[in-house]
């Protein structure tokens, strides 16, 4: 049975935890570049995939070694820092006045490419984990799969429309340049997590 309470309480765990997270930062990326609604598109879907997997599980993703974990996530974060900084060098080559359209700005395209990246960055993440234990502790996967899918729609939204209000006022290699400075520092508390435990 349906519970606005759990789904209230789940959403706004949730929606705190993944807001500082790297969901804002990559439907800031992402707005940046491609039309917002294509985005959300693909980021909705793997938050979906997300929370099922969440719920499903239960609180058996909380056994799942915590220190690899959080390895692997770095190394991600490092990488994605990498790809983000040769976007952006590659960029200044360029003239700054001219902004490139994507070559391939279909719907399947960039809803695949907000799919894929949120699948893999936010595979084991916190607020998965957190809405595993949610599950868990309430024991109703309804009201709580619709509370954190609720919530982390909300954080992807802000963050594409950040993203898209933001483009209108600095140029698209500076926030690219932060962007890729910001996961630097995510993997760098990543690879802390990991050694520290």
């Amino acid at each position: 049975m349906f519970s606005i309470a759990v789904a209230a309480v789940v959403f706004g765990i949730i929606f705190l935890a993944e807001l500082p997270d790297k969901t804002a930062l990559a439907g800031l990326v992402l707005g940046t570049r491609f039309r917002g609604s294509y985005v959300f598109a693909g980021v909705a879907a793997a938050f979906v995939v997300h929370v099922i997997l969440a719920v499903a599980a239960g609180s058996v993703l909380t056994l799942l070694p915590q220190r690899p974990l959080q390895a692997v996530v770095g190394v991600l974060f490092l990488a994605g820092a990498a790809m983000l900084l040769r976007e952006a060098l590659k960029k200044d080559d360029e003239d700054e006045e001219e902004v490139k359209e994507p070559e391939d700005p279909s719907f399947w395209k960039v809803a695949g490419s907000g799919f894929m990246l949120i699948l893999v960055a936010e595979f084991g993440d916190l607020t998965q984990i957190m809405t595993a234990n949610l599950a868990a502790r309430y024991d109703d996967p309804i009201s709580v799969g619709v509370g954190a899918v609720l919530a982390l729609w909300a954080v992807a939204g802000l963050g594409i429309l950040g993203g898209q209000a933001l483009l209108k006022r600095v140029p698209l290699t500076l926030i690219t340049k932060i962007a890729a400075g910001v996961m630097v520092v995510m993997a760098g508390w990543s690879f802390f997590e990991a050694i520290a435990g």
